[in-house]
């Protein structure tokens, strides 16, 4: 058994071999049937006549269906009247499933689409993003395995919040509450005094009632956490992780990004270092373009997006005001309304795919903080103990690995960045 992409990388030609999928296209000419067959790899046209092949298998294939399952075997011929380049005189073979109808070839909206998304995962298009996402994944992995890091795992269940209390939700933890988690960085903090250099992968949880084009409420978060470096360090670090991750997608991917319709061109700009510009900078030039924002605005979807197109490779905002990041942000001792953070804009609309900074980590800073936001600070007792036991410097990050992939498959909506999204309206299939 051989897969249909090694056909089409040459060498098989005149040889018999064997393949296994599913019907892509089939139709028949007189005693001759074209079928297109489909697997993981990619499509290939399979020619059967009749009479060359036994006659019920012809009787079979001739009534074949969209997606139908089989197994083909016969010999490659180059053919550039193939849809691929190559083809398959059929000689054998055999049908595991025979469909009545496809539901796809009846409905292609929008909606209907989402309600089988289990069925529509199978579409050419998607299976390329499919495996942008994998070498996406792969890649994040490799670049922080080389870099010296250890892939760690926090918990998912979690009693107290990391950002905000009405984006939480609720679940029922035995006598008590518990809470799906928004983030992994406070356990990946406690990392950090073992392990030093940590990173996660995993689902994080935003109860958010926004119906954006680039919002999941269930999507996968890949953070980091690193013991002795500030925020500089920080993006330095994460500048030269986008670029590796971009990189491999350009390299391992082409094919897939030209079957999406990707233009490369921008994403081959990806290159560290990327422009720094401090929030009060960014909003003075949003103002220069037009835009009506003002100091103390917060970024939204609509203005990172008119921020973003003036931009042709990603761009960290950073010195955010106190009031708008989180109580664990580290001011600036330079300048103590301001913290040392930043965002990571991707370029072409896209906006935020990264939210980092320096935490912390002096006990009496964060204490005060926390007060002045209201924040009971017994409910972050463990949390405090970090500062209370050796602490030291430390920043972090974490990535929306779907708004990535959204912005490097150059997607119309985060919804086609992941297999089965969650979003306010749904949670299904």
């Amino acid at each position: 058994m051989i897969k249909i992409g090694d056909i089409l990388r040459g060498g098989y030609e005149g040889k018999e071999v064997s393949i296994r999928g599913w019907v892509y296209r089939c139709r028949s000419s007189g005693k001759i049937t074209f079928t297109v067959v489909r697997d993981s790899s990619g499509i290939i046209q399979c020619i059967s006549k009749e009479g060359e092949i036994p006659d019920d298998l012809y009787e079979q294939i001739k009534g074949l269906t969209i997606e139908s399952s089989l197994e083909l075997t016969g010999t490659v011929s180059k053919d550039t009247r193939g849809v691929t380049g190559y083809e398959i005189k059929v000689k054998g073979g055999k049908i595991y499933q025979r469909n009545e109808s496809f539901p796809i070839s009846r409905d292609k909206s929008e909606e209907f689409l989402l309600d089988i998304r289990h069925l529509w995962l199978r579409s050419r298009e998607f299976t390329a993003v499919l495996k942008i996402r994998a070498t996406a994944f792969n890649a994040f992995s490799e670049f922080f395995n080389r870099e010296g890091f250890y892939n760690v795992q926090g918990p998912m269940m979690v009693s107290a919040q990391t950002e905000g209390g009405s984006t939480l939700f609720e679940v029922p933890f035995f006598d008590q509450k518990a809470y799906l988690t928004q983030s992994s960085q406070f356990y990946l903090e406690a990392l950090i005094f073992s392990l030093e250099k940590v990173y996660t992968i995993a689902p994080s949880f935003r109860a958010e009632k926004s119906r954006t084009r680039r919002h999941l409420t269930e999507y996968w978060h890949a953070e980091g956490e690193v013991a002795w470096i500030g925020n500089e360090e920080m993006m330095q670090i994460e500048e030269r992780m986008i670029e590796y991750i971009v990189s491999a997608v350009l390299r391992d991917n082409a094919e897939d990004l030209a079957l999406i319709g990707r233009n490369v061109e921008p994403l081959k700009k990806v290159k560290a270092p990327f422009p720094r510009m401090k929030y009060r900078e960014l909003i003075e030039k949003a103002q220069s373009w037009g835009l009506n924002m003002k100091y103390m605005d917060d970024l939204g979807a609509d203005e990172e997006r008119a921020i973003t197109v003036h931009f042709d490779k990603p761009v960290f905002v950073t010195h955010y005001p106190q009031e708008l990041k989180a109580f664990y942000h580290r001011p600036d001792p330079e300048s103590p309304d301001e913290i040392l953070c930043h965002d990571l804009l991707a370029p072409e609309g896209c906006g935020e795919i990264i939210g980092g900074g320096e935490r912390i980590w002096e006990l009496e800073i964060l204490e005060e903080r926390m007060r002045s936001m209201n924040i009971d600070p017994k409910a972050y007792s463990w949390y405090l103990d970090l500062r209370r036991y050796g602490s030291v410097p430390h920043s972090g990050f974490g990535l929306g690995l779907d708004r990535l992939i959204w912005w490097v498959c150059g997607l119309d909506s985060i919804r086609d960045a992941i297999p089965f999204p969650r979003t306010i309206r749904r949670i299904t299939p």
